[in-house]
């Protein structure tokens, strides 16, 4: 079974292994196109384009697989969360154990501070970017690796609400003003390789309104909340970040060993009387 089908595609590959496939498409005009080009391609007779809202569908007998491609970037506009959640409570309710597998199966986003440039041939505008995966772009510098800010797994019930708080390692002096968001899709695990098959979607860079200055070794720390298919700028209006300087770390380092050191001493200073008390309750 696949959740908002579009022109079918998906469910044509499915088709190609599975006995049968229902491809489930709210939109009218869509339905009418999938059905005209599965008609041009093999396997059509397998897939029953089902006109119907992907939110109320259920097929009228237990399926293998459930394939649902309603994928964003960080699960922005597209409403994949919500679908899945939905589906698996409506089939549980239906068909009771097990659940299909799903695909994807997971969804891990990470998010990377950048120095973007946002000069389009003299016209300065910090718009949110969408980039391909061939590279940085000129004018484009990562100025720290990426950092794992959620991960989704469809097999177990997900919140709607994605919030993180977290910090990274700046490795190269100048000018954090954007953030960039990557979305990284587990169509499925090979059990026999420990692996994985999976997708990226293109990168999403969305604009600080506050650029923040930066050399290497200072920790970034940034903070944001959405809620999945959310408007972009349900995002964008909660990015914040602040600078925590080398320097600052190494004093506050250094003050940390001073503390921890005066805690050491006081602890075997208190284990010394200890000692000598017991020893003077014992005589």
């Amino acid at each position: 079974m696949e959740l908002g089908g579009g022109t079918g595609v998906l469910s044509w590959f499915a088709a190609a292994k599975a006995d049968r496939v229902w491809c489930v498409e709210m939109n009218p005009e869509l339905v009418t196109e999938s059905r005209r080009l599965l008609a041009k391609n093999s396997h059509a007779h397998k897939v029953e384009v089902v006109h119907a809202n992907a939110f109320e569908y259920l097929p009228p007998e237990p399926v293998d697989v459930m394939i649902c491609d309603m994928i964003h970037v960080a699960m922005l506009r597209e409403k994949q969360v919500e679908m899945v959640a939905s589906f698996r409570r409506r089939y549980l309710e239906r068909f009771g154990g097990p659940l299909p597998v799903m695909v994807p199966t997971a969804v891990l986003m990470a998010v990377q501070p950048l120095q973007q440039s946002h000069d389009f041939h003299g016209f300065q505008a910090p718009v949110i970017q969408v980039q391909e995966l061939t590279g940085n772009l000129p004018g484009t510098l990562e100025m720290a690796a990426p950092t794992l800010y959620c991960t989704l797994d469809f097999e177990q019930s997900n919140s709607l609400d994605i919030a993180w708080d977290g910090s990274f390692l700046i490795h190269r002096n100048g000018t954090v003003n954007a953030l960039r968001f990557i979305t990284k899709n587990i169509l499925a695990i090979v059990a026999k390789t420990s692996s994985d098959i999976n997708w990226l979607n293109r990168y999403l860079t969305f604009p600080l309104a506050q650029p923040v200055s930066v050399r290497a070794g200072d920790v970034l720390h940034a903070r944001f909340s959405y809620r999945a298919a959310g408007p972009l700028s349900s995002l964008a209006d909660t990015l914040e970040v602040d600078v925590l300087r080398s320097a600052d770390i190494i004093a506050i380092n250094r003050e940390a060993g001073n503390v921890g050191r005066m805690r050491g001493f006081v602890a075997a200073q208190t284990g010394s009387n200890r000692k000598i008390h017991a020893a003077g309750s014992s005589i």
